[in-house]
């Protein structure tokens, strides 16, 4: 199993088979009976704003989620990025992201963040067979502990089933990714990869998604999306 490199379209819309009309700063929608790719860049919608082409959510404790889209100039697909903004401290606090109209069992993701702030954390993160709040795997970043780790949630509970020691610099923009064919995981960062690590918790298809922790604030930007043969 390989982790594919893909290059980033910036504004124009990448038209492959099975692929539908988007939702606004979404380049390509993939049908979810179909195949194809996702690409995300949000760049369509509105500053402070929640983003149009995701569900929000929370696994754990704490108060209100807030994901907003913001300005960065630096940004590396369009200055328009989304983030986690409420800067709640509790720690057992777990901000989702879901994107819409996205159903598979065996995919590839990947995203660029840059983590900015956090207290308690500062974390960025990827899910994948997203079967509700509570219950997903996911790759997660940290810049505070320096590592990134491969969870399961299990009816709201984390449990870490493989990680690796790495780092990941503050205020840089990075590029995480997470791929699933089968039972079988592997992890990256900036293209290289860190782990593989195999689970059989969650089988079938299910959803994607970006995640935090607590007060992190990351910046997102250029999610990629695409299901596996």
């Amino acid at each position: 199993m390989r982790l594919r490199r893909w290059a980033f379209r910036g504004t124009r819309v990448a038209v492959l088979a099975g692929l539908a009309l988007s939702p606004p700063g979404v380049l390509a929608q993939a049908n979810p009976a179909g195949s194809g790719e996702v690409h995300v860049n949000f760049e369509d919608g509105l500053l402070g704003g929640p983003p149009s082409s995701f569900e929000i959510g929370l696994t754990g404790k704490g108060g209100p989620v807030r994901w907003v889209l913001l300005d960065d100039p630096g940004a590396p697909d369009g200055p328009t990025v989304i983030a986690e903004t409420s800067g709640d401290t509790t720690n057992d606090r777990f901000p989702l992201a879901i994107l819409k109209g996205f159903e598979a069992r065996d995919v590839e993701v990947r995203v660029r963040f840059k983590p900015v702030a956090g207290e308690v954390d500062q974390a960025a993160g990827l899910m994948v067979r997203v079967r509700d709040e509570d219950n997903y795997y996911i790759a997660r970043a940290n810049a505070l502990e320096g590592n990134v780790r491969l969870y399961k949630v299990v009816d709201g509970k984390r449990r870490q089933f493989a990680g690796a020691d790495v780092e990941v610099p503050k205020g840089t923009w990075q590029e995480l990714g997470l791929t699933v064919e089968g039972d079988r995981f592997a992890v990256a960062l900036d293209g290289k990869e860190l782990f593989r690590a195999t689970d059989r918790t969650f089988a079938g298809a299910g959803r994607v998604g970006l995640w935090t922790k607590a007060d992190s604030v990351t910046y997102f930007d250029g999610l990629i999306v695409q299901r596996q043969p």
